[in-house]
This record gives C-alpha cells, sequence and structure tokens, in this order.
C-alpha cells in the first residue's frame, strides 16, 4: 500500500522515521512518499520537502513568511494527488497539516494523525477539525486519550510514547570514549545545553543559557547544536572559551550530563527520559508572547510537569529568564535534595508512558485498519 506521511520538525522526523521501519516491517509492499528529515529518508521513505524549509516559531515569524507556506501547502496538495497514496499519515505539525487535512477529506483519502496536535494545550476549537478530517488518531501521551475520549468523545489509540523506542534503540557510549573523541575534560562533569532546533529559538535561549558559565567553572557545558543549523550560526554566540559544541549527538550527550538546561519542548522528555535534572527554558518575541498567553491555557509548558500533573522540574518562562534565575535554579540541581527529588519523579514519569512499542503499535493498528477499510 502508498503512505503519505507529513511531519515538519526534527522531533517528527524522528518519530516518522521509527513509524516508516514499522510500517514497512508490518506491509512489505509499503511504498512510503514524506515531508520530513534526514532521519525519515534513511528509513526508507521518498523525502518530499525537508523539514527546515518548514519551521516557523511565533505568530510574527508565521504572519511573515505566510506567502512560502500558502505556496508549501499548495505544492503538498499537488504531489499527495499525484502520488494518489492509500492513507495520509499526519506527525503534529498542526497549523500546516490540519489544513492538508480538511482539503484530503473533500478529496476522499483516508487520514490517520499519529502524535496529536497540542489542542489540549491552546485552540480547542481544533478539535472540530480533527473530528470532521481525521479517520484515526493515535496518542502518545496518557492524558490525551482522557482528553480526546471523555471530554470530546472522539473515540483514539492510545500507543504509548515512541521516545521510549528511539532511547532504548540508540547505540550505547562510553562517557570516558566520548569525552576524549570530543576533547572534553575527563574530570569535569557536563551541563548540557539544548537551545532548541529553530534558528528563532537559538537565538532567544543560548545567550542566556551561556551567560550562566562563569558561575560554575568547575563544571564544562557542551551545547547540543541541531544538525539542521550550520555551525557559522552559532559562531556568534561562542565568546566564551570554555564552551564546547556538539552536533547530532544529543542522546550520546545527555547520557554522559549531569544536569541540563533546556529549551521547552520534546527535548525536555527526552532529557528526563536519561535521568538528567534539568532547568527549563523558555522565551518568545514579545508580541508572540503576549498572544500566546492568552490561548495557552496549560499551567506548565514542559511535558515533564504536564504528565505528572505538578512541578517537578523548574520553567523559567519570558522575563523569569534571567541569568540570575537560571543560575539559582542550576545550583539547585547540581547536588542535594532538589537534585534527588527529580530523579525519583522522572522514574515515575517513565511508567506513566505506556512502555516500549509504540511505533509498532501504531503500525500495526494502521495497516490492520488500512486492510479492513
Amino acid at each position: 500500500m502508498k503512505y503519505y506521511i507529513i511531519a515538519g520538525e526534527a522531533s517528527g522526523d524522528l518519530h516518522g522515521s521509527n513509524l516508516i521501519k514499522a510500517l514497512k516491517s508490518e506491509d512489505t509492499e509499503a511504498d512510503i512518499r514524506c515531508w520530513g528529515g534526514d532521519l525519515m529518508e534513511d528509513a526508507g521513505g521518498t523525502l518530499v520537502k525537508h523539514y527546515k524549509e518548514l519551521g516557523f516559531m511565533g505568530f510574527v515569524e508565521v504572519v511573515s513568511n505566510i506567502r512560502r507556506i500558502f505556496k508549501n501547502i499548495a505544492f503538498c496538495k499537488e504531489d499527495i494527488t499525484q502520488f494518489n497514496p492509500d492513507l495520509i499519515i499526519f506527525i503534529d505539525f498542526s497549523g500546516f497539516n490540519l489544513r492538508i487535512a480538511s482539503w484530503a477529506k473533500t478529496e476522499a483519502y483516508r487520514t490517520s494523525y499519529y502524535i496529536s496536535p497540542q489542542v489540549w494545550a491552546s485552540r480547542e476549537g481544533r478539535i472540530k477539525k480533527i473530528k470532521a478530517n481525521i479517520d484515526h488518531m493515535f496518542v502518545i501521551l496518557p492524558f490525551e486519550k482522557e482528553f480526546y475520549e471523555e471530554k470530546h468523545n472522539i473515540p483514539v489509540h492510545f500507543v504509548g510514547h515512541p521516545l521510549l523506542d528511539a532511547i532504548e534503540a540508540r547505540e550505547r557510549i562510553d562517557p570516558k570514549a566520548f569525552k576524549n573523541k570530543h576533547h572534553l575534560d575527563p574530570q569535569r562533569k557536563i551541563i548540557a545545553l539544548l537551545p532548541g532546533s529553530r534558528k528563532q529559538e537559538v537565538e532567544k535561549m543560548l545567550s542566556v543559557m551561556l551567560s550562566v558559565i562563569p558561575s560554575f567553572p568547575d563544571y564544562q557545558f557542551v551545547i547540543a547544536a541541531a544538525p539542521s543549523l550550520d555551525k557559522e550560526f552559532y559562531t556568534r554566540f561562542l565568546k566564551a572559551k570554555q564552551v564546547h559544541m556538539i552536533s547530532g549527538e544529543t542522546y550520546s550527550l545527555l547520557s554522559t550530563s549531569h544536569a541540563a538546561l533546556v529549551t521547552s519542548g520534546t527535548a525536555t522528555l527526552e532529557t528526563a527520559l536519561f535521568k538528567v535534572p534539568q532547568v527549563v527554558c523558555y522565551k518568545g518575541s514579545w508580541i508572540s508572547y503576549q498572544i500566546a498567553k492568552r490561548i495557552i491555557t496549560l499551567k506548565y509548558i514542559s511535558l515533564v510537569n504536564l504528565i505528572m500533573d505538578k512541578e517537578v522540574v523548574k520553567e523559567l518562562i519570558q522575563n523569569q529568564l534571567t541569568t540570575k534565575a537560571l543560575t539559582r535554579e542550576l545550583k539547585e540541581i547540581i547536588d542535594g535534595a532538589k537534585r534527588d527529588e527529580i530523579l525519583s519523579e522522572y522514574s515515575q514519569l517513565e511508567k506513566k508512558l505506556g512502555g516500549p512499542g509504540a511505533s509498532k503499535k501504531a503500525a500495526r493498528k494502521i495497516v490492520s485498519l488500512l486492510r479492513q477499510e
């Protein structure tokens, strides 16, 4: 059968790649065309458009790139029509994907959504589009099943979180060998900096993250650079000689880190699953933040706190994200009672995520439903 998969971010590329592998295992004749990244292409999908051409963070950024966005939407519709898939699978990336889903329904294509848009966080009205245009929802967070089925009477399939599989499948590394490979001090502990994968995120986050370095002379700081961004982009931030940068090895970095400063997003959950105490950071443009503040209804912004429904890790948002505050919170998690408390909560978090096998469960159900239909 023919599958058309649309992902628009680095995390979607990761989960999409594991879904492609699982689909090919369940359906040996699977022909997969996709929007995503290198991982999805390596997994066997025919890559149409790379996510680094698609991602715009914040309301101002979206508006300033609106012409390009609509051009991509038109191209996507045309490409789907020519490929004529048996099923379109959407992965997160709601602004783009829900537009395509609405069109796809009028064209009588079958549709599935793997990894729900965050309608539980903001613009809950989008639930109507999902109900009208998506045949099957596959959700990965435990509270999403309750949200869809109990609050909105939409049946969904909870398959567990694919990060558990991605982390389990990673290549194990020796911390000493990792430090040696990247010319890191073998004696000093690492504090990882995860400033995000989009230019707008990095520009807002990295400078303040780097500003805490002088307060921690006994530690070495390492930036997890996004593979989608050129190394030259980071050079203007690297005035401090005591900071290192590693690209494309975030999991290896986290597996050897003592603590981390993390931009809000999927990376907060990844950091937790590697059992690394963290401080969560978020800062957007003033206009974007003012709009977001009025439409987002959540108590927390990090997946860790949302899943646990309490503050497990500290969140520093917008004006709270200062050098002084970040330094204070980082000191709290380097050692002592706060660090032990976070690590204990991480163990409970992992149990709530439903166990391994999300990609296989989703693929098996997708293929089964498609064959029935």
